[in-house]
């Protein structure tokens, strides 16, 4: 059976016209808003689901937990760290808008690195500075880089990610939520 173009529209309306009635019929209800600031339990609509097993389903495995290693891991074991993305050198400084975000500093075990750390060690302190040490090669290369900051928290990571996300190429580098700066 052939139909002409505007009677096949005409009927496809028809079709979604009656599949939308009983969403409208339901338009008048009072809707349920869900949220979790903490203490609410959401329990109740769980509940309400009713949700039971299916019938004929395969007993699925248990999902394995992970162990927990028996020594904790030791941060010597992240070392070294090289960054091939980021390198000692200058850039001008930018904005950026990132509301929220906690100053934290990117450097390396260098010489540029090191005097800049020590210019700023008071103020990266005053603001909760935290500092991401992406090229280190040793734990004791890393104690010197901390023993610098007192106050401030250095951790290795590997800075290629954070390069590539926030467009930058050098270090040192303070990153706000204002801006990037040096």
């Amino acid at each position: 059976m052939t139909t002409s173009h505007p009677a096949h529209l005409a009927f496809t309306g028809l079709l979604m016209l009656l599949a939308g009635l009983p969403l409208a019929a339901r338009a008048g209800e009072p809707l349920i808003v869900v949220e979790d600031r903490g203490g609410t339990s959401v329990l109740p609509y769980y509940e309400a689901l009713n949700l039971q097993p299916r019938a004929n389903a395969p007993a699925r495995p248990p999902i394995p937990t992970p162990q927990v290693p028996a020594t904790p891991a030791d941060e010597a074991a992240m070392l070294p760290v090289r960054s091939a993305k980021l390198t000692p050198g200058t850039f001008a400084r930018r904005v950026i808008e990132a509301p929220g975000l906690r100053p934290f500093v990117v450097i390396g075990d260098d010489e540029a690195s090191r005097a800049w750390l020590q210019r700023r060690a008071a103020a990266l302190r005053e603001r909760g500075a935290v500092g991401l040490v992406v090229n280190v090669e040793t734990a004791q290369d890393l104690a010197r880089l901390r023993a610098l900051v007192p106050g401030v928290p250095l951790a290795p990571v590997s800075g290629d990610d954070l390069a590539e996300r926030l467009g930058l190429r050098h270090y040192p580098a303070l990153i706000t939520a204002t801006g990037i700066e040096q």
